[in-house]
C-alpha cells in the first residue's frame, strides 16, 4: 500500500508539473506580443522558453513511457502549438532539397565588430574585410565600428572593395559594391545605441537597407563593475549583483522595445524593397523581435539550418538577424566562425527578381 501511494504521488506530482510548465510556455508563446513597458513578467517568460520547452519534451517521453496518453496529450498539444516558436531557433534545413535560385542574387552580410578590440595595427580589421571579400558579400552592414587604426583609416582599406559608404551616427556604416543614392540615420534618446538606412541601386532596382544595433542588455557592463568592485575589497551579495543584472536587463528590454517600434515605423514607410538587418541584442519571439519582423521575413527561418548562435562564448544566442521584404526571396543563411569579435557575422544570399 505505501509503495501504491509513493507511486501516486510521485504521478500526481508529475501531472501538476506538466500544467505549470504548459502554463509557463503559453504566457512565453504570447509574451512576444507584449511590450514589456507594461507586461514586464510575460515579456521576460519569453527568455526561458528553450529551457521550458526542453523540460516538456521530458514530460511527453516520460508520459509516454507509462502509457498515460491521455496525459501526454498535454505537453503533446503544447509542443505543436511551440512549433512556430521552435523554428525560430532550430531549422532542419529541408528547404535546401528544393533551393531557389534566382537570376540576380546579392549577398548581405551584417557584423558587429566590436570596433575591431580597439586595436591599432588594423589587423583586425583587415582579417574582416578579406572574409567579406573572400565571401564575395556585396552588401555589409557593420555595427560598433571604428574608421581609426592607429595612424590609418579602415574606411580607406574597406573602399578597394566596396566602391560605396554610408555613414550614421557614431558607430554604423554600410558598405556596398553597388551605388548607394541617398542614406539617413535613425536617433534613439538617451542611448548612443542608434540606426541607420541607405537607399542602394542594383542593377535598376533600389533597395532600402535599414542596419541597426538595439540597446545593449547592460549584463556584460554590470558583470565589468562588479569585478571592479570586488578588486577593491568590496563584499557584494549574491542577491545584490542579481537584482542589478535583473534591472539593467529590463530596462534595456523596455528601451529596445520602443526603439523597435521606431525601426518598424521607418521600415513601414519606405517605398522601396527592405533589408533589416543588424544586432537586436534580443532573442527570437522576444517583443523586439516581433515588432522588427512586423511583415518582414526571418531569413533563418526561410533558408537557415540548424541552431544558429550570433554570439560567441558559454551564452549562445541569436541576436543578430537579417530579415527581408517578401517582394525577396532569400536563397542561403549561414554564419562563418571567425574570432575577431564577441558576435559572428550573418551571410544572406538574397534573390532580387522583383
Amino acid at each position: 500500500m505505501a509503495k501504491q501511494a509513493v507511486y501516486k504521488y510521485f504521478a500526481f506530482m508529475m501531472l501538476v508539473i506538466s500544467m505549470m510548465v504548459s502554463v509557463f510556455i503559453f504566457m512565453g508563446l504570447f509574451g512576444g506580443n507584449s511590450d514589456p513597458a507594461h507586461a514586464n513578467a510575460s515579456a521576460m517568460m519569453v527568455y526561458a522558453l528553450p529551457i521550458l520547452l526542453f523540460i516538456e519534451i521530458i514530460l511527453l517521453a516520460y508520459w509516454l513511457i507509462r502509457k498515460r496518453w491521455h496525459w501526454a496529450a498535454i505537453p503533446g498539444v503544447v509542443l505543436v502549438f511551440s512549433l512556430r516558436y521552435i523554428g525560430t531557433i532550430f531549422q532542419p534545413g529541408l528547404h535546401i532539397l528544393g533551393n531557389y535560385a534566382s537570376q540576380h542574387s546579392i549577398l548581405v552580410a551584417t557584423y558587429n565588430v566590436e570596433r575591431f578590440k580597439h586595436e591599432t595595427s588594423g589587423f583586425r580589421a583587415e582579417d574582416i574585410l578579406s572574409e567579406m571579400k573572400r565571401q564575395e558579400v556585396d552588401v555589409l552592414c557593420v555595427q560598433e565600428y571604428s574608421d581609426v587604426s592607429g595612424n590609418k583609416r579602415n574606411s580607406d582599406s574597406y573602399r578597394e572593395v566596396f566602391s560605396y559608404m554610408a555613414k550614421g551616427r557614431d558607430d554604423m556604416v554600410v558598405f556596398s559594391r553597388y551605388p548607394i543614392k541617398r542614406s539617413g540615420t535613425i536617433e534613439f534618446s538617451n542611448t548612443n545605441n542608434s540606426a541607420m538606412w541607405a537607399d542602394i541601386a542594383i542593377d535598376g532596382k533600389t533597395v532600402r537597407f535599414v542596419n541597426v544595433h538595439l540597446q545593449t542588455t547592460g549584463i556584460n557592463r554590470t558583470k565589468r563593475n562588479v569585478f571592479k568592485m570586488q578588486q577593491k575589497g568590496l563584499d557584494i551579495s549574491e542577491w545584490a549583483i542579481f537584482k542589478k543584472l535583473f534591472d539593467n536587463y529590463t530596462k534595456g528590454m523596455v528601451e529596445r522595445a520602443g526603439q523597435a517600434r521606431q525601426v518598424a515605423d521607418e521600415v513601414e514607410k519606405s517605398k522601396h524593397p527592405v533589408i533589416l538587418c543588424g544586432d537586436f541584442n534580443d532573442v527570437p519571439y522576444s517583443y523586439t523581435y516581433n515588432t522588427m519582423l512586423g511583415d518582414l521575413t526571418d531569413g533563418f527561418r526561410e533558408c537557415g539550418k540548424g541552431f544558429m548562435s550570433t554570439m560567441r562564448g558559454r551564452n549562445p544566442a541569436r541576436i543578430d538577424y537579417i530579415f527581408h521584404d517578401d517582394r525577396l526571396r532569400g536563397e542561403t543563411y549561414y554564419t562563418t566562425d571567425i574570432s575577431y569579435s564577441d558576435h559572428y557575422p550573418v551571410f544572406m544570399r538574397i534573390g532580387l527578381d522583383i
